[in-house]
């Protein structure tokens, strides 16, 4: 007969000593159950007043599916309920989890001899054994990353898990107004990852010429922007800088073809960035090959058509302007503002 075991637990957030406890559980047993168990209620609660807001249970099961995705042996299930802390019903809790298994558990796997009498009780035919209790093997405890904060303990965040918790730094602007060189500049000083304009990339693939993109291709610079974006976040450090978004897109569209695309606006309505630098175009136009559009009042013409269109999507951003050097330091002052409060 096969040997069932179980481990349970909030994974807010899921860290290394929740990997090991896995891992190793995972020998002791021919199946092995980890079992997410979540309240809104009671999550929400716990987050309040700590450095890590609360982070949706699907969140948390993708994590634990990705985690475990290749563990034969090993089988994700998520109960539910509507408790506090206060008020938790463990013997109810526990029938839920019986459930979700669906077959009789020899073991119970924790990090906490405090739940010994309380599995003792509810699974009364199961050995309760304790993995890394005294965190000997993996220093670290979701209470602590909770209490300093994600990036403070960086490196005990899985690798399924990080990209969730990257923030995401757009620099947005008409043409020559510095947004590749910031983006690139401040990717080189974070040391991560950036994302090119995809639409130079996709026109320049195209030929270069001018007048080569038609309205259809709008939509494919969009999506393939956003894949990039997926890309360069899964190898990113903590923070990622991109050139450009939707609106953008959505600007040129205009400009180029005098199309407003709706399939731009719902694109630029979902996307979420942790901050958005807006750079003035009061630094000197410069001729690159595929820009036309160097008159002044030109300029400020299009920068007030795509100041509307982002506010037209519910997109807030910071206008930085003054020299090369002033945007740099005021871009790095604004980025270190919003790590402060990771």
């Amino acid at each position: 007969m096969k040997k069932v075991g179980f481990f349970g637990g909030k994974f807010l957030p899921l860290h290394q000593g929740h990997v090991y406890a896995i891992v190793k559980a995972s020998t002791m047993v021919d199946e092995l159950y980890v079992v997410l168990s979540h309240s809104d209620k009671r999550d929400r609660a716990l987050c309040d007043g700590s450095k890590l807001s609360y982070i949706p249970a699907q969140i948390r099961l993708r994590w634990l599916c990705q985690l475990t995705r290749e563990m034969e042996n090993v089988k994700v299930v998520e109960v539910e309920d509507q408790d506090g802390n206060e008020d938790y019903n463990w013997e109810e809790g526990s029938l839920k989890i019986r459930q979700a298994i669906g077959k009789e558990i020899d073991v119970v796997f924790s990090s906490e001899i405090e739940y010994e009498s309380i599995f003792k009780e509810l699974y009364p035919e199961a050995k309760h054994v304790l993995i890394d209790e005294k965190r000997d093997q993996i220093k670290i405890s979701a209470t602590k990353i909770r209490e300093k904060g994600i990036f403070e303990y960086w490196d005990y965040i899985p690798e399924v898990a990080k990209p969730y918790f990257i923030k995401k730094v757009v620099i947005l602007g008409t043409e020559s107004c510095g947004k590749s060189t910031l983006t690139r500049n401040l990717a080189l000083i974070f040391n991560t990852t950036y994302v090119k304009e995809y639409g130079r990339d996709y026109c320049e693939y195209l030929g270069g010429c001018d007048g080569i993109i038609l309205e259809e291709d709008y939509p494919i610079i969009a999506y393939g922007h956003k894949l990039k974006e997926y890309e360069a976040i899964k190898n990113s450090n903590k923070i990622v800088f991109i050139d450009t978004e939707a609106a953008v897109t959505q600007f040129y569209s205009e400009l180029y073809n005098q199309k407003h695309q709706a399939v731009l606006n719902e694109i630029a309505r979902i996307q979420k960035y942790d901050l958005c630098l807006y750079l003035e175009p009061d630094v000197k136009w410069v001729d690159d090959g595929l820009r036309v559009h160097g008159e002044q009042k030109v300029r400020e013409e299009n920068n007030n058509r795509l100041k509307e269109l982002l506010d037209e999507n519910g997109i807030e951003f910071v206008s930085v302007s003054g020299t090369y050097q002033e945007r740099l330091e005021k871009s790095m002052e604004l980025i270190g503002r919003m790590l402060e409060k990771v």
